[in-house]
């Protein structure tokens, strides 16, 4: 009997024992010679699904559309199972009867339903032993002994993990789209050259888009001199690469964070964390802004940002998507032009660009010139021109389109009449197609009138002329009737026509022009969101009818009459420069008078500056100097290129703003003409103070001492200063600058005999540098910027360098120390 129970109780505990795998589901973490795994049973049985040791990572069938399945890698506790690796992108297999399977000859393949192979590892022959899913997200294939004969990691995907290389033969390609497994068309290489590229490489073209493709490798700060070509990013989120590609995640530090650098389907290469919630957050970027990926809307179509600065494709006019629900495949015309006749027709797209394609680039033509050009050319299909330059760039291909990249570009497409016929006929918009839907634009904005461009207006005068001698006869008030409406027409026509040049040839009216007060009241919904608050007035962001983002500025203290202020403000208008805010528009119905210009994404200097403590964002000083040389330019452009004599004076840190790129833009500019003047006979002397304390010069405290360019350079110094340091000046100095730049000078002064610097250097490290910047700065830089800012901020104005100077030395500085880290390398 106690044998029996003996027995009872093995078997028993036997049952028991078998039974604990299945029923709890416990996962394999090995794959041993001559097991599979089925995809019938991908999220079924938990024991056909590879798992991590540490459970963060599995591997096994991962469906992607209706009966299609993948053998890939993915995150475990992400919420939307976000895949790592696949190997068989662009081959699925079927639901039902596929499966991986190490073989007994070493391989670990993949087979479809027919038992047709559609993917395997070139372990074939070997001692392959176990299938491995380690902790990294690494797939292992390794002997009895432990030794690698295949990962996964040399066979990347559109994504690495930390530790995993981008080599001289392995590459990311991205998705074909959201969703969707397939190969798309941009890639993440390493070229000939040495240089990791961002790259669109579609069945028709293929072209570099990051890093700058304007640029040489040495001003986007890389090195070609390294032939190993290897990139990696570690645990703490620290991407480096053989070509001084460095880059850093917002949350880098923290080893315990999943982040995986991913190549998406927009051709955006991305790093991402994973937070507790098992949502991505990206924390690093290399496109800023999305529209400059090349190809992303196909041949012919155009990004630009609507609602929530999200990029959207369209068509422009005359063209229609060849299917909008792939806008890779890009836009068609909606009706052929034929080569040299009176068909061909052109229409403005003011603040747009198609990147390359250029033939017959000519650098000084009037735009009548530009335009025959491309009239002769059966192959032009549009063309470029940038009024004042005269630099003309007649277009065979349209690719890389993408509006307000440059905005003192217009591009002229090459439409049928028939297209502006239309247009004419239907004068308040025209349509684009937008993802699907329709977005109205205003016809001033977007498009010229064929007269202006053909100068056959005189058609339109015939007819006139045609139907008052047919009414002549008639009566004489039908007479003084067509008169008048000839007389209306014709000012509406050159109003929102073209002006002319001295040279003769006709430039199109861009975007600034008037609006009304309710407009830019619905536009800022009632003035609610402000952005910035100063001595001039509050600005408030608003969106537009058309949907671009502008940021709106009440003014104050304005005494000038409408013509007077509407006179100034033209002049304004017209100042064009990359490191200016772009002046869109103006309001001015009594007692309002209001400001419309672009919308600057990053905000003001102030805040990226002064705003970061040490366990925050720093703002780096590779864009310290950036914006340095940004404002340096922008200010020698008013002071010393702008048709109108331009002095700022209110040049302060909350008075340059940054975008995505952190490309520096000045605003305010101008503004001193419009606010109130005192009743001199000249009329050169303002009633005020104009500035802010700290960075007023100290002449423009003397009443009746004119003020000139040199008052901006005083504050320019001050601004310079502040970049070193990271701290108001005002903070710094105690209230007494001249003091401080007077021991300055006086320590330049004696350290400066050191034949190396390095006393110079360290002593300006440890006394007047950002401690938050932990030494990450170029010192040839910085101590030249301190002695430029030294000069900059002398009390007397004659002793103070121009803004042309200043902007030449610190471009020096540049090239200086571009050639320094030459050497070292």
């Amino acid at each position: 009997m106690n044998r029996i129970n003996g027995a009872k109780c093995l078997l028993l505990a036997i049952t028991f024992l078998s039974c604990i795998p299945l029923s709890a589901g416990d996962h394999r973490s090995v794959l041993w010679r001559g097991d599979s795994i089925a995809v019938s049973d991908a999220g079924g049985g938990g024991e056909h699904v590879l798992v991590s040791p540490s459970g963060e990572f599995s591997c096994g069938f991962y469906k992607v559309a209706t009966n299609a399945y993948t053998f890939a890698v993915w995150f475990t506790s992400s919420a939307d199972a976000t895949v790592a690796w696949t190997a068989n992108r662009d081959a699925p297999v079927n639901g039902v009867g596929s499966r991986a399977e190490l073989r007994k000859d070493g391989s670990l393949v993949l087979q479809d339903y027919d038992g047709r192979v559609v993917w395997s590892t070139n372990t074939t022959g070997t001692t392959a032993d176990r299938v491995n899913l380690l902790d990294t997200g690494n797939l292992v294939v390794s002997d009895a002994g432990g030794d690698t004969l295949w990962q996964s990691f040399d066979w990347p995907t559109d994504t690495l993990l930390a530790g995993q290389p981008v080599t001289r033969y392995r590459q990311l390609v991205s998705a074909s789209a959201r969703g969707l497994p397939y190969s798309g068309y941009y890639k993440f290489y390493f070229d000939s050259s040495n240089i990791l590229n961002l790259m669109y490489d579609g069945p028709e073209i293929s072209s570099n888009y990051w890093p700058s493709p304007f640029n040489k490798w040495w001003e986007n700060n890389r090195t070609a001199f390294n032939s190993s070509r290897l990139g990696s990013f570690d645990t703490r989120g620290v991407f480096t690469a053989s070509d001084d590609l460095q880059f850093n995640a917002s949350d880098a530090g923290d080893g315990r964070v999943l982040r995986r650098l991913t190549l998406d389907y927009d051709g955006n290469l991305r790093l991402y964390s994973l937070d507790a919630g098992g949502t991505w957050r990206v924390t690093w970027l290399a496109v800023q802004r999305t529209c400059y990926v090349h190809g992303l809307c196909g041949s012919n179509g155009i990004c630009s940002y609507r609602d929530n600065n999200v990029p959207t494709c369209s068509c422009p006019v005359g063209y229609v998507p060849n299917d909008a629900g792939d806008w890779s495949k890009g836009c068609r015309r909606s009706q052929e032009v034929r080569c040299g006749g009176d068909d061909v027709d052109f229409v403005a797209m003011p603040h747009a660009d198609f990147w390359g394609f250029d033939v017959n680039y000519t650098a000084g033509a009037t735009f009548e010139d530009c335009r025959r050009l491309c009239v002769s050319d059966c192959n032009c299909k549009a063309f470029g021109y940038r009024p004042g330059t005269g630099r003309c760039y007649p277009k065979i291909a349209l690719w890389n389109g993408r509006v307000s990249v440059k905005p003192d570009q217009t591009i002229y497409l090459k439409v049928s009449r028939t297209v502006t016929n239309k247009m004419n006929n239907n004068q308040s918009s025209y349509f684009l197609q937008f993802d699907g839907h329709v977005c109205s634009i205003d016809e001033r904005v977007a498009t010229v009138s064929s007269s202006y461009l053909h100068g056959k207006s005189n058609s339109i005068n015939f007819i006139y002329f045609y139907c008052f001698l047919a009414v002549v006869f008639v009566m004489e008030a039908i007479f003084v009737l067509f008169g008048y409406i000839f007389v209306f027409r014709a000012d509406s026509a050159a109003a929102t026509g073209r002006v002319h040049d001295v040279e003769g040839y006709s430039l199109v009216v861009s975007h600034f022009r008037r609006f009304t007060y309710d407009e830019l009241s619905h536009a800022t919904r009632g003035f609610r969101d402000e952005i910035a608050k100063g001595a001039t007035g509050s600005v408030y962001k608003g969106v537009l009818d058309d949907g671009r983002c502008v940021a709106v500025k009440l003014l104050g203290e304005i005494t000038q009459g409408d013509e007077v202020f509407r006179s100034e403000l033209s002049v304004i208008g017209r100042i064009n420069h990359m490191n200016l805010v772009r002046i869109w528009g103006f309001c001015s119905e009594h007692p309002h008078r209001l400001l419309v210009s672009e919308y600057v994404e990053n905000g003001s200097l102030d805040k990226a500056l002064f705003d970061g403590d040490g366990d925050g964002d720093v703002l780096a000083w590779r864009w310290r100097y950036k914006i340095a040389v940004g404002v340096a330019k922008a200010l020698a452009y008013l002071h010393h290129e702008c048709l109108e004599w331009i002095v700022h004076r209110d040049v302060k840190p909350e008075n340059i703003l940054l975008d995505t790129d952190f490309e520096p833009k000045v605003t305010d500019f101008g503004l001193v003409k419009l606010l109130a003047r005192d009743a001199t006979a000249t009329g050169t002397h303002l009633s005020r103070v104009q500035g802010t304390r700290g960075y007023i010069a100290p002449e423009c405290w003397t009443v009746g001492r004119p003020v000139t360019g040199k008052a901006d350079v005083y504050s320019f110094g001050v601004v310079l200063l502040e970049l070193l340091r990271g701290q108001r000046v005002c903070d710094w100095a105690a209230g007494d600058l001249q003091q401080l730049a007077s021991w300055i000078k006086e320590r330049l002064k004696r350290d400066g005999d050191d034949d190396d610097g390095g006393e110079v250097s360290a002593w300006v490290e440890e006394e007047v540098m950002d401690t938050r910047l932990r030494g990450d700065f170029s010192h040839v830089q910085a101590v030249a910027m301190l002695e430029l800012a030294v000069s900059c901020v002398d009390g007397e104005p004659n002793r103070r360098p121009s803004m042309n100077a200043v902007a030449q030395k610190l471009i020096s500085l540049h090239e200086h120390d571009r050639a320094a880290s030459l050497r070292f390398a």
